[in-house]
């Protein structure tokens, strides 16, 4: 119901979007690079997202295609520090394997010019994080220049870590934000944690550049220890987080001398984003109650 109220098509969209900039920087192309520009000027880099998912017409994958060609091409002449970031149901993963392949290849192809050239795979539901990453591995016999996400609240993803770990590819590691069934996931936060750090460790000690995406104060801490002690540089990896998620926090680890990345969604699709994002966190939906009423 959510969703439907703020699809695209819905009349409310453009009058309830300023209940959603905090999380995405706006819905065109213009107004991402807006904000990735004010990331770089920070420190920082970014990536960009192309909000939408579920799609189940071929016409609408081979858009998403396109709209991710012209945000390279953009990319390409501004010259900002960012790379991108695709879900690959938005390219028709649940109509065919072979056209979101196809149709990934040709994105991870574009980019391979940029200065920043990495395209990386988001994971949705659990439903398809077995196609994602045959996808994935597809592509990336090919193209070196693709990796996934990896979510560790996901009981199966030690093995797809040790894979990613073989393969040599670049994996963003995240705690995952899907409602799953306790068979398939861990549903106690301690053990996420538990699950997280674990997976964090082989892939700061084995992995390639991977990237840590938590806003969690403990796994930061955690992990910045594991490193220290280990002799593991701060250009061996980088910390991930949201756009506008503890922007503090992120500020103090450039600060630091930590690489930071941010992950800049955009779109008109960002109803099922921003819904996700106000479920995971009390603050987030104490700062859009806020917004109904300090405009």
């Amino acid at each position: 119901m959510f969703a439907r109220l703020l699809s695209p098509e819905s009349p409310l969209q453009s009058r309830l979007f300023f209940l959603a900039k905090r999380f995405v920087a706006g819905e065109t192309i213009e107004a991402a690079l807006v904000a990735v520009r004010e990331i770089n000027a920070a420190g920082m880099t970014a990536t960009l997202d192309f909000l939408g998912e579920d799609v189940v017409e071929r016409g609408e994958a081979e858009r998403t295609r396109d709209a991710y060609l012209r945000l390279l091409e953009a990319i390409g002449r501004g010259g900002e520090r960012t790379n991108v970031s695709v879900k690959l149901t938005a390219l028709g993963l649940l109509i065919d394997e072979e056209l979101c392949a196809r149709l990934l290849t040709d994105i991870v192809e574009r980019a391979s010019s940029l200065d920043d050239p990495f395209v990386r795979i988001d994971m949705e539901g659990s439903a398809v994080t077995e196609k994602t990453l045959r996808v994935f591995e597809r592509v990336f016999a090919a193209h070196r220049n693709v990796g996934p996400v990896i979510q560790a609240y996901l009981r199966r993803s030690t093995d797809d870590v040790e894979r990613a770990i073989r393969l040599e590819a670049r994996v963003r590691l995240c705690k995952g934000a899907y409602r799953e069934h306790k068979h398939v996931a861990y549903q106690e936060m301690s053990d996420i944690r538990t699950h997280y750090l674990r997976l964090a460790e082989a892939l700061l000690s084995r992995g390639t550049y991977p990237g840590i995406a938590t806003h969690d104060e403990r796994l930061i801490a955690a992990v910045r220890h594991f490193a220290e002690i280990n002799g593991i540089g701060k250009g061996r990896f980088e910390f991930q987080m949201l756009y506008g998620v503890r922007p503090d926090a992120q500020r103090a680890l450039v600060g630091e001398g930590y690489n930071v990345r941010v992950y800049v969604p955009f779109g008109t699709h960002w109803a099922g984003y921003f819904y996700r994002r106000i479920a995971e966190r009390r603050e987030n939906a104490f700062f859009v109650l806020r917004s109904l009423f300090v405009r």
